[in-house]
């Protein structure tokens, strides 16, 4: 009887073990702290934000409505906490990652990176946005260049994995798919 798509019950509970054990056993407290820190210390050093003197936004860079400030600013709150959790994750995550990889190790740990990454980078794409301004084209087409074909790379990478991970569970299971 299949556990899931092509997967036994026996190679399914393998799997399911192997992800308990890793999450049970994974550092909850310093992953958690430091995706806390870096979470406060990001929203507080954005561009607008009180410690983002680095890269304060362009000249003539708009300001926002009262009505848009609100949106605005739960738009960097969510870039921030999730810039925290992907550096997070990118130092306390592969244990996790690592039990369910029938994939290679190098493509497991090219996934594990791919998810960190898109985490962690909304909050420096959009800040450098707002730093750069739209009248530096030079500097929008290194910053699309930088993180918006990162992303699709990252894209392609999880895709392939996910597709590893399919391929390799049918192969051992059954030898079709069962939805």
């Amino acid at each position: 009887m299949p556990y899931s798509r092509g997967v036994t019950t026996n190679q399914g509970e393998n799997i399911k073990s192997a992800i308990s054990t890793a999450v049970r056993t994974a550092r909850w407290k310093p992953a958690a702290l430091l995706a806390v820190v870096l979470g406060i210390l990001s929203f507080v050093s954005g561009p607008t934000a009180p410690l983002g003197f680095f890269w304060r936004p362009a000249p003539g860079f708009p300001t926002p409505s009262p009505v848009q400030l609100p949106l605005f600013i739960g738009l960097g709150l969510a870039e921030a906490i999730t810039f925290g959790l992907g550096i997070s994750f990118l130092f306390f995550g592969y244990p996790m990652v690592r039990p369910i990889y029938p994939a290679s190790t190098t493509l497991t740990r090219l996934a594990h990176f791919c998810i960190a990454s898109l985490l962690f980078s909304w909050w420096p794409h959009d800040s450098l946005h707002i730093h750069v301004g739209e009248a530096s084209v030079n500097g929008l087409l290194a910053i699309e260049y930088a993180f918006h074909v990162t992303l699709m790379i990252a894209g392609v990478i999880l895709a392939y994995f996910f597709l590893t991970l399919v391929r390799q569970a049918d192969q051992r299971g059954s030898s079709q798919l069962r939805g």
